[in-house]
C-alpha cells in the first residue's frame, strides 16, 4: 500500500482525489494539508494540518497529491522532493514552463519520481480508444478535435483563483487546454511539436482570457484543433473529441471531465455507427492514483514521460494570454 498526502483539500482534492485514494486497491489517504481548518477537516486523513513540515513528516507518507493554486505547485513539490516523496501534481505543471523544468529537476536531483496529474488519460473510454488506436482500428490517424469548456464566472467561488493571473498563471487556456493537448499525445503514442492559437476576453470581465481556439501538429503529422473556454453555457453541448482515421471516425462524448462515464462511438467508413464498450462506472481519479501507485510499487511501468509534460508547457507559452 502507498500512503498518500493530499496538498490541497479544495474541490477537486475533496470531491476526486481523496474518493479516489479511498476506493484504490493499493493506497491510503495518511495525511491532509491546507490552511483553511474546515477544508482539511472534510478529508478523512490520519494528519490534517496546516503546517507543511508536520505534514511532510506524517508517518506512512510515501507520496503526495499537489492540489494547490498553480503559484504553489513549485514550491510544495520541491519541499515534497527534498522530503524523499514522490510526487503526482494537478495540472498544468506550473505557470510557466521555467518553473515546470525546476520541479522535474529537483525530483530527478532527489532521485523521487514525479508525474502531471492528468486524469484524462485514465479515463476508461479514453484507454479503449488509445488501445484502438494502437491496434490499427481507425486506419490511418490524420486529424482529432476537441471541445473543451465550462461557465466559469467570476464569482463561481468565494476565492475563485482561477481568474487571478498571479495565482493561476492565465485562465481557460492554460487551465483547460492542458487536458486535450495531453490526451491527444497519451492516445497517439506521439508528441504534439507545434502549437499556435489566438485567445478572447469576450464575456467576463476579469484579467485572463475566457476562451482560445489552438491548432497543433504531432510528430507523425496528425493536425489537432482545441477549442476551451470559461464563457460556454453548461447546457450546451461542451465536451466532445473526436479522432479521425482512414478506417474509422472515433467521437467521445462527456467523458472530458471528472466524472466517469459518457459515451464512446465509433462510425466506419465502410459501415455504421457502433458503441465501444468500456467501464461507465469506473472513477478516473482512482484509475490514476493506482496507475502512480503502481509504479511505485514496482508493480509496471509509468507509461507517461514528465519531459513530454514540460514540452506541453512549453508549447503553451507559444500562446499570447
Amino acid at each position: 500500500m502507498i500512503g498518500w498526502g493530499l496538498a490541497g483539500c479544495g474541490w477537486v482534492g475533496r470531491d476526486y482525489v481523496a474518493p479516489a485514494i479511498a476506493m484504490s486497491r493499493n493506497g491510503q489517504l495518511v495525511a491532509a494539508l491546507d490552511p483553511d481548518p474546515a477544508a482539511r477537516a472534510a478529508v478523512p486523513a490520519r494528519v490534517a494540518t496546516g503546517d507543511l513540515q508536520e505534514f511532510l513528516a506524517a508517518p506512512g507518507l510515501d507520496a503526495v497529491y499537489v492540489a494547490v493554486p498553480n503559484h504553489l505547485h513549485r514550491p510544495l513539490v520541491e519541499a515534497a522532493a527534498a522530503a524523499g516523496k514522490a510526487v503526482l501534481c494537478e495540472k498544468p505543471m506550473a505557470t510557466t514552463a521555467s518553473d515546470a523544468a525546476a520541479m522535474l529537476a529537483a525530483c530527478a536531483a532527489a532521485r523521487v519520481r514525479y508525474a502531471t496529474a492528468f486524469d484524462q488519460r485514465h479515463h476508461p473510454a479514453h484507454q479503449a480508444l488509445a488501445a484502438l488506436i494502437a491496434a490499427g482500428g481507425l486506419g490511418t490517424v490524420t486529424a482529432a478535435r476537441i471541445a473543451y469548456a465550462c461557465w466559469l464566472p467570476p464569482d463561481w467561488r468565494s476565492d475563485n483563483w482561477r481568474i487571478d493571473p498571479a495565482r493561476a498563471g492565465g485562465g481557460a487556456v492554460l487551465d483547460l487546454a492542458p487536458h486535450g493537448l495531453d490526451l491527444i499525445q497519451a492516445l497517439l503514442g506521439e508528441p504534439l511539436v507545434d502549437l499556435a492559437g489566438l485567445t478572447q476576453r469576450r464575456v467576463f470581465d476579469y484579467p485572463v482570457d475566457d476562451g482560445a481556439a489552438l491548432v497543433g501538429r504531432t510528430a507523425g503529422g496528425v493536425l489537432l484543433s482545441l477549442h476551451v473556454a470559461y464563457n460556454c453555457p453548461e447546457r450546451y453541448p461542451r465536451r466532445r473529441l473526436e479522432v479521425l482515421g482512414t478506417r474509422a471516425l472515433a467521437t467521445a462524448t462527456d467523458t472530458m471531465g471528472q466524472t466517469p462515464g459518457g459515451r464512446l462511438d465509433l462510425l466506419r467508413a465502410r459501415g455504421g455507427w457502433s458503441a465501444v464498450p468500456f467501464d461507465e462506472c469506473r472513477s478516473p481519479f482512482a484509475e490514476q492514483v493506482e496507475a502512480f501507485a503502481d509504479a511505485l510499487l514496482g508493480v509496471a511501468d509509468w507509461a507517461y514521460p514528465p519531459e513530454r509534460d514540460v514540452g506541453t508547457m512549453r508549447l503553451l507559452e507559444r500562446i499570447a494570454i
